[in-house]
Protein backbone atom coordinates (compact mmCIF):
# COMPACT_ATOMS: atom_id res chain seq x y z
CA UNK A 1 0.00 0.00 0.00
CA UNK A 2 1.17 3.48 -0.94
CA UNK A 3 2.08 5.56 2.18
CA UNK A 4 -0.28 9.26 1.97
CA UNK A 5 2.17 12.31 1.48
CA UNK A 6 3.35 14.23 4.99
CA UNK A 7 1.53 17.21 6.00
CA UNK A 8 3.22 20.06 7.62
CA UNK A 9 1.52 22.16 9.95
CA UNK A 10 2.05 25.76 11.38
CA UNK A 11 1.09 25.76 14.46
CA UNK A 12 0.47 29.58 15.94
CA UNK A 13 -2.38 30.76 13.80
CA UNK A 14 -3.46 27.41 12.51
CA UNK A 15 -3.63 24.71 15.00
CA UNK A 16 -3.86 27.25 17.81
CA UNK A 17 -4.64 31.29 18.36
CA UNK A 18 -1.88 33.46 17.37
CA UNK A 19 -0.94 36.28 19.81
CA UNK A 20 0.93 39.98 19.24
CA UNK A 21 2.59 38.96 22.69
CA UNK A 22 3.86 35.40 21.39
CA UNK A 23 2.19 32.07 22.56
CA UNK A 24 4.89 32.62 25.95
CA UNK A 25 3.04 29.17 27.95
CA UNK A 26 0.30 26.26 28.39
CA UNK A 27 -2.22 28.87 29.73
CA UNK A 28 -1.75 31.07 26.29
CA UNK A 29 -2.22 28.11 23.83
CA UNK A 30 -6.08 27.82 23.12
CA UNK A 31 -6.75 25.37 19.90
CA UNK A 32 -8.34 26.65 17.37
CA UNK A 33 -12.42 25.18 16.98
CA UNK A 34 -11.86 22.08 14.90
CA UNK A 35 -8.11 21.69 14.55
CA UNK A 36 -7.64 19.02 16.94
CA UNK A 37 -9.38 16.78 15.14
CA UNK A 38 -8.55 17.63 11.77
CA UNK A 39 -4.96 16.68 12.62
CA UNK A 40 -6.50 13.15 14.02
CA UNK A 41 -8.25 13.37 10.76
CA UNK A 42 -5.31 13.49 8.46
CA UNK A 43 -3.42 10.87 10.75
CA UNK A 44 -5.93 8.30 10.03
CA UNK A 45 -5.75 9.44 6.74
CA UNK A 46 -2.50 7.36 7.08
CA UNK A 47 -0.81 11.20 6.16
CA UNK A 48 2.15 11.97 8.39
CA UNK A 49 1.63 15.28 10.33
CA UNK A 50 4.54 17.38 10.96
CA UNK A 51 4.35 20.52 12.76
CA UNK A 52 6.63 23.07 11.81
CA UNK A 53 7.06 26.19 13.63
CA UNK A 54 9.11 29.11 14.61
CA UNK A 55 9.83 30.01 18.00
CA UNK A 56 11.86 33.13 18.28
CA UNK A 57 9.74 33.88 21.94
CA UNK A 58 13.06 31.40 23.07
CA UNK A 59 15.53 33.79 22.10
CA UNK A 60 14.08 36.37 22.64
CA UNK A 61 13.88 35.36 26.23
CA UNK A 62 9.78 35.58 26.37
CA UNK A 63 9.60 31.74 27.27
CA UNK A 64 11.84 28.95 27.90
CA UNK A 65 12.74 25.89 25.77
CA UNK A 66 10.96 23.82 28.48
CA UNK A 67 7.72 26.19 28.07
CA UNK A 68 7.65 24.76 24.42
CA UNK A 69 7.82 21.13 25.31
CA UNK A 70 5.62 21.69 27.70
CA UNK A 71 3.08 23.19 24.91
CA UNK A 72 4.10 20.63 22.28
CA UNK A 73 3.39 18.06 24.31
CA UNK A 74 0.04 18.83 25.40
CA UNK A 75 -0.70 19.10 22.01
CA UNK A 76 0.30 15.50 21.12
CA UNK A 77 -1.81 14.66 24.20
CA UNK A 78 -4.48 16.02 22.67
CA UNK A 79 -4.25 14.59 19.16
CA UNK A 80 -3.68 11.39 20.97
CA UNK A 81 -7.16 11.50 22.75
CA UNK A 82 -9.08 12.17 19.51
CA UNK A 83 -7.85 9.30 18.30
CA UNK A 84 -4.60 10.54 15.65
CA UNK A 85 -1.18 11.26 15.78
CA UNK A 86 1.27 13.79 15.16
CA UNK A 87 4.60 12.37 14.04
CA UNK A 88 7.06 15.25 14.28
CA UNK A 89 7.57 18.67 16.32
CA UNK A 90 10.27 20.75 15.14
CA UNK A 91 10.85 24.76 16.18
CA UNK A 92 13.08 27.33 15.34
CA UNK A 93 14.13 28.82 18.61
CA UNK A 94 16.58 31.67 16.77
CA UNK A 95 16.32 35.12 16.44
CA UNK A 96 15.22 36.38 13.12
CA UNK A 97 18.43 38.21 13.07
CA UNK A 98 20.48 35.57 13.53
CA UNK A 99 20.52 33.88 10.09
CA UNK A 100 20.04 30.20 10.97
CA UNK A 101 18.81 27.78 8.22
CA UNK A 102 15.91 26.58 10.41
CA UNK A 103 13.89 29.80 10.15
CA UNK A 104 11.11 30.25 7.64
CA UNK A 105 10.88 30.79 4.88
CA UNK A 106 13.99 28.56 4.86
CA UNK A 107 13.73 25.18 4.70
CA UNK A 108 15.75 23.77 7.48
CA UNK A 109 12.79 22.06 9.36
CA UNK A 110 11.52 20.39 6.50
CA UNK A 111 14.90 19.20 5.48
CA UNK A 112 15.39 17.55 8.92
CA UNK A 113 12.13 16.21 9.35
CA UNK A 114 12.42 14.68 6.06
CA UNK A 115 15.43 13.16 7.05
CA UNK A 116 14.59 11.91 10.52
CA UNK A 117 11.33 10.63 9.57
CA UNK A 118 12.21 8.88 6.12
CA UNK A 119 9.47 11.39 4.26
CA UNK A 120 9.42 11.95 0.59
CA UNK A 121 9.75 14.90 -0.88
CA UNK A 122 6.03 15.33 -1.76
CA UNK A 123 3.29 16.78 0.09
CA UNK A 124 1.25 20.20 1.87
CA UNK A 125 2.05 22.77 3.58
CA UNK A 126 -0.95 24.41 5.54
CA UNK A 127 0.08 27.72 6.86
CA UNK A 128 -0.86 31.40 7.99
CA UNK A 129 1.71 33.55 6.71
CA UNK A 130 3.88 34.53 3.61
CA UNK A 131 6.72 32.94 5.41
CA UNK A 132 5.05 29.28 5.57
CA UNK A 133 3.52 29.79 1.79
CA UNK A 134 7.76 30.51 0.44
CA UNK A 135 9.42 27.92 2.37
CA UNK A 136 6.53 25.07 0.72
CA UNK A 137 7.38 26.90 -2.46
CA UNK A 138 11.08 26.27 -1.97
CA UNK A 139 10.18 23.03 -0.36
CA UNK A 140 8.11 21.51 -3.03
CA UNK A 141 4.82 21.41 -1.59
CA UNK A 142 1.98 22.37 -2.29
CA UNK A 143 1.12 25.37 -0.44
CA UNK A 144 -2.42 25.87 2.00
CA UNK A 145 -2.50 29.03 2.94
CA UNK A 146 -5.41 29.39 6.03
CA UNK A 147 -7.75 32.65 7.21
CA UNK A 148 -7.38 32.04 11.01
CA UNK A 149 -4.48 33.81 12.81
CA UNK A 150 -2.22 36.08 10.61
CA UNK A 151 -3.92 34.77 7.52
CA UNK A 152 -6.36 37.43 6.03
CA UNK A 153 -3.74 40.22 6.24
CA UNK A 154 -0.77 38.04 5.10
CA UNK A 155 -3.28 37.34 1.90
CA UNK A 156 -3.21 40.79 1.55
CA UNK A 157 0.27 41.18 1.89
CA UNK A 158 0.90 38.15 -0.93
CA UNK A 159 -0.98 39.89 -3.35
CA UNK A 160 -0.40 43.51 -2.56
CA UNK A 161 3.41 42.34 -3.18
CA UNK A 162 2.60 40.31 -6.31
CA UNK A 163 4.65 37.09 -4.68
CA UNK A 164 3.25 33.88 -5.72
CA UNK A 165 -0.27 32.48 -4.49
CA UNK A 166 -0.59 29.59 -2.11
CA UNK A 167 -2.05 26.21 -4.48
CA UNK A 168 -5.53 27.19 -2.17
CA UNK A 169 -6.70 29.50 0.27
CA UNK A 170 -9.15 28.13 2.56
CA UNK A 171 -10.91 29.07 6.27
CA UNK A 172 -9.10 27.19 8.47
CA UNK A 173 -7.50 23.48 9.25
CA UNK A 174 -10.48 21.81 9.03
CA UNK A 175 -11.26 22.88 5.55
CA UNK A 176 -7.58 22.53 4.46
CA UNK A 177 -7.63 18.67 5.81
CA UNK A 178 -10.77 18.29 3.74
CA UNK A 179 -9.07 19.49 0.81
CA UNK A 180 -5.71 17.54 1.39
CA UNK A 181 -7.98 14.50 1.61
CA UNK A 182 -9.58 15.50 -1.74
CA UNK A 183 -6.84 15.83 -3.26
CA UNK A 184 -4.51 13.14 -2.48
CA UNK A 185 -7.52 10.12 -2.80
CA UNK A 186 -8.66 11.58 -6.31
Amino acid sequence: MKRAVPVFLDRDGVINRDSADYVRSLKDWIPLPGSIEAIANLSNAGHPVIVVTNESAISRKYCHESDVREIHQYMIQLVDKAGGKIDGIYHCPHHPDDECDCRKPKTGMLDTARKELNLPHSGYLVGDASSDMEMGRRAGLKTILVLTGRGTKQLELIEMENHPLPWRVTEDLASAVLIILEDSTG
